[in-house]
């Protein structure tokens, strides 16, 4: 479920992939519920793929989660509202006790803290991995997944004949081509 939450440069806490397209992403914010558009030039990062520097290596961010999870019994995480660096630190070798403390900085922390506890409030499964074939689907098709085409085909929705048939119109003026020359007509 790592891979569908998100992190974006420049907009606090973590969002939640609803759909991608070409140009852009519509993601959901996890505090408020709200859907905004994530274009191509921001950067976004799945908490899949985000890791701690160790003294071993790095270590995965849903690996750390799942530390702090067993640490607190699946509970959030209260290190008052305004924790200092040491406390920070400190919770963080309870934690991950060989984390480089070279590399990693008291805002990593505090941010790691603060999306767990996110993470935690809307019942989202660290836990949870997509396996190699639906991780492929999202790849490849741009979707999140199958199910989702299948059922609007289902409920023979005009819109995804309209943006089939716009994107034909697309494709046929970048090529120089015209529906009605190739169909002969």
């Amino acid at each position: 479920m790592l891979s569908k939450i998100l992190s974006v440069t420049g907009r606090p806490g973590l969002y939640k992939l609803v759909s991608t397209n070409k140009n852009m992403n519509i993601v959901e914010s996890l505090s408020d519920g709200k859907r905004i558009p994530v274009y191509v030039h921001e950067k976004v990062i799945a908490l899949s793929d985000i890791s701690i520097y160790t003294e071993s290596g790095d270590t995965p961010l849903r690996e750390v989660f799942k530390a702090i999870k067993e640490k607190e019994g699946g509970n959030q995480v209260s290190l008052g509202s305004k924790p200092s660096g040491e406390q920070l630190f400190a919770y963080l070798s309870e934690v991950l006790p060989d984390y480089n403390r070279e590399s990693v900085y008291a805002s990593d922390v505090k941010k790691m803290v603060a999306w767990y506890n996110l993470l935690t409030e809307h019942q989202i499964d660290i836990e949870e991995e997509l396996s190699d074939e639906e991780g492929a689907n999202l790849e490849e098709e741009g979707t999140t997944s199958e199910e989702e085409g299948t059922n609007l085909e289902e409920e023979g929705t005009t819109a995804s004949d309209n943006e089939i048939t716009a994107i034909e119109e697309i494709s046929n003026q970048e090529t120089g081509t015209d529906k009605g020359k190739e169909e002969g007509a």
